[in-house]
């Protein structure tokens, strides 16, 4: 026999062990061949399907994230978000539960899309979950971060006393403040505005807290607050409470007079209480400062006409009242 047949045969024979081998392996065995072990215990091995970008997650993170958790031979997955068009931020070591999940996602970035395979101590356990998760079970879960917070400095700095609140560097504060701006901001463009107002009216209440004596940390709060109340202006728009968006609105103007968007907030909150005519002082304040602003110049049309339909029905009613009045009868 050639050399060349001999080799072609322990091909053979090597190809058809490596069938034998592979045609008794699980599925979850074969998908663990080609993924990484996270922790070097082969507890927690992880394949990326589409990388992220950015930092890893923080330790004490918020996470916004898909998931989907399986078990094997099952095509349906026993808890998943899918369903969801807005997950819930998700707090690593309060929310996030599952020890593989959380120490998984600590290896992740923002956008990245992994599968995991969690062993039994970094899952459920030789318990399981009964009755959707048997003892001792691996499982599979398909993970994509959406986006996270560093909400950690924002834990540490509400668990403080306001004595110790104040003694903290002013950037620290202002940290922390943004952060929870970003919360707010994201639950406000999932239509969460409760959610939103909370966490606005938190960052409100720890700049007005801080107790200053230096004219220069005064005006970075001043900074600092005025976003916060436009935040609250329109959000309690959002939440129908006109009264509330002008409180929020007038404290804005009183930090900066000249601000636009404060004058627009007030004309649409005396729009809804049906003060036309102090809807119609802010909006051509405003419009005369920005001209061109189609929003300004669109909301103005609008209490136009509002106005002139609120004196029209007025006249209506004068109108008929003294038809209907015949006057003292004479005798």
């Amino acid at each position: 026999m050639s050399r060349n047949g001999m080799i072609s045969r322990i091909r053979l024979m090597l190809d058809a062990e490596e069938r034998l081998r592979t045609s008794t392996q699980s599925p979850f065995d074969r998908l663990g061949q080609q993924m990484e072990d996270v922790l070097g215990d082969g507890g927690i091995l992880k394949e990326v399907i589409q990388p992220g970008e950015g930092p890893p997650v923080p330790q004490h993170a918020s996470v916004s994230m898909h998931f989907s958790g399986f078990l094997e031979y099952s095509d349906q997955p026993f808890d998943t978000t899918s369903n969801l068009k807005y997950p819930r931020m998700m707090k690593l070591g309060r929310d996030v539960t599952l020890a593989g999940l959380e120490l998984g996602l600590l290896t992740m970035r923002k956008g990245e899309f992994s599968r995991f395979l969690f062993q039994p101590q970094y899952a459920y356990g030789d318990m399981g979950c009964p009755p959707f998760i048997p003892p001792a079970a691996m499982v599979l879960y398909e993970v994509q971060v959406l986006d996270f917070l560093d909400s950690g400095q924002v834990d540490d700095f509400v668990a403080m006393s306001p004595e110790e609140q104040n003694t903290v560097p002013l950037s620290t504060l202002l940290g922390v403040v943004n952060t929870q701006r970003s919360f707010g901001n994201r639950c406000f463009k999932q239509s969460r505005y409760d959610n939103a107002k909370d966490r606005y009216k938190q960052a409100m209440t720890l700049l007005e807290n801080r107790e200053t004596e230096d004219d220069g940390e005064r005006e970075r709060i001043k900074t600092a607050l005025l976003p916060v109340y436009m935040n609250l202006s329109l959000t309690e728009l959002r939440l129908e409470s006109p009264n509330k968006a002008l409180k929020y609105a007038n404290k804005a103007l009183e930090i900066d007079s000249d601000n636009t968007k404060a004058l627009f907030r007030c004309g649409q909150a005396y729009l809804e209480l049906h003060d036309y005519e102090s809807a119609q002082g802010c909006l051509v304040i405003a419009q005369a400062k920005k001209p061109f602003d189609n929003d300004i110049n669109n909301l103005l049309r609008k209490v136009a006409i509002c106005y002139k339909d609120s004196l029209d029905k007025q006249k209506d009613m004068y109108s008929k009242m003294f038809k209907n009045f015949k006057g003292p009868v004479k005798t």
